[in-house]
C-alpha cells in the first residue's frame, strides 16, 4: 500500500516536472527589459559617462552590488572595442564580459554582455539619448536577451520576473547617472 502511494507520488512529480520543462521549452527565445529617465543635462555631457567603461562603472549598479568584483579592462578607453571582463562572488553578479560594439555620439551606445556564470547568456545592451528640449535628455537603458535561451534560463524566467529584477537595477543605475550628469 505504501509502495503504491510512493510510486503514485513519484509518477505525479515526474509528470509535473515534464510538463514544466515542456512549457518552459515553448517560451520565447529572447526577452527585453528597458527603463528611461529624463536627465537635466545635454546628451553631449551624458554620452561619455556611458561610452567609457571606467566612467560607466562609477554609476553601474552591478559594480556596487559586488564591491569585491575582480575587473579587467581591455582595448581602448572608450568606444567600440572597449571591454571589461568581470568575476563576482557568484551570488550577486557572476562572471562575464561586456564590450562596446557601437557608439554614435551623442545619441547611442551599444554593448554586448556575455554571461558565463551563474549560467550562459548573450545579451545586447543599448543606451539611447534623446534631447527633449531645455537641456533635458531622455536616457533609455535597454537589454535584450539574444536567443536561443538555454532551457534552464527559460525555466528561471517562469519563476523570476526578469523585468522587475533587472528593471529595478536599471532604475537605480539611471538615478545614479542622473546625479552624476547633473552635478558635472
Amino acid at each position: 500500500m505504501i509502495a503504491k502511494s510512493l510510486l503514485a507520488i513519484a509518477v505525479v512529480l515526474a509528470l509535473a516536472v515534464a510538463a514544466l520543462l515542456l512549457y518552459a521549452s515553448r517560451q520565447p527565445d529572447s526577452f527585453q527589459v528597458q527603463r528611461s529617465l529624463r536627465i537635466q543635462a545635454s546628451a553631449e555631457r551624458i554620452h561619455p559617462l556611458i561610452n567609457d567603461l571606467r566612467r560607466f562603472n562609477t554609476w553601474n549598479p552591478y559594480m556596487k552590488k559586488d564591491p569585491g568584483m575582480v575587473s579587467r579592462y581591455h582595448g581602448p578607453d572608450a568606444g567600440p572595442g572597449a571591454g571589461l571582463d568581470f568575476e563576482g562572488d557568484g551570488r550577486t553578479v557572476g562572471r562575464g564580459s561586456i564590450a562596446i560594439v557601437e557608439s554614435s555620439a551623442p545619441q547611442r551606445v551599444v554593448m554586448t554582455l556575455d554571461m558565463h556564470e551563474p549560467f550562459k547568456a548573450h545579451n545586447q545592451v543599448t543606451f539611447t539619448l534623446v534631447p527633449r528640449g531645455d537641456g533635458v535628455t531622455e536616457v533609455t537603458w535597454a537589454m535584450q536577451g539574444v536567443g536561443p535561451l538555454p532551457l534552464m534560463a527559460k525555466v528561471m524566467h517562469l519563476f523570476f520576473d526578469m523585468d522587475r529584477m533587472v528593471g529595478t537595477d536599471f532604475e537605480v543605475g539611471l538615478a545614479d547617472l542622473k546625479t552624476l550628469a547633473e552635478r558635472s
